[in-house]
């Protein structure tokens, strides 16, 4: 579906503004809110493709900077955070791995149909775990918070014991995402459809 520049504009400012609300980890009812920044990118490469060049660069600045103020309100310095090392620049093609993932999938010809599901799910977990092991990756090997000696094995479990909670995590915004794609989706046609109508008459 085509869009504006306009849409396109709305649409990264509704991205942006989720992801700085649950990046944050704002308290809802009592609950953390999970950080919505995976299943965001892989959304935004999906709606926004063809906009990497400003949304993609963007989107990755907005995130650096959400982090650099929770960790400066803390009363910490940036780069002495557990979180920031070497590995902390490796999420710029964790992310763009999820961007790839969603931009791939909106380049496919896409329908309420079991092909499409399947397109679907294989692009989100391909690119999920791309990013998963970019970044727990970079932060096991890099990070001098992890002890040594390290192995394969031991990054291994550390992998096995995080994946299930960052993938729960994306599976649920990128659900949610599609879930309001569809919807917007039928709407317009319902409304082009009623359009149509009128001019015949």
């Amino acid at each position: 579906m085509a869009k504006t520049q306009t849409q396109r504009l709305g649409i990264f400012l509704a991205l942006a503004v989720v992801m700085a609300a649950t990046r944050i980890h704002l308290s809802l009812f009592h609950h953390d809110v999970w950080d919505a920044s995976w299943g965001i990118f892989f959304l935004a490469g999906f709606w926004l493709r063809g906009s990497v060049r400003w949304a993609l660069p963007l989107l990755l600045v907005e995130a650096v900077l959400v982090d650099y103020l929770v960790i400066s309100n803390q009363g910490i310095s940036f780069w002495d955070h557990y979180c920031v090392s070497a590995a902390y620049w490796f999420l710029v093609p964790a992310y763009a791995s999820l961007w790839l993932g969603g931009s791939w999938l909106a380049g496919q010809k896409l329908g309420l149909n079991a092909r499409s599901l399947g397109l679907t799910v294989g692009a989100m977990l391909v690119s999920w775990l791309a990013c998963y092991v970019i970044s727990n990756g970079s932060y096991y090997w890099l990070s001098s918070t992890v002890p040594q000696p390290r192995s394969f094995a031991a990054w291994f479990e550390n992998m096995v014991d995080w994946y299930g909670f960052f993938l729960e995590t994306t599976v649920l915004y990128v659900a949610l995402g599609l879930v309001v794609h569809g919807l917007v989706v039928q709407l317009s046609r319902m409304l082009g459809h009623a359009d149509s109508s009128k001019l015949s008459h």
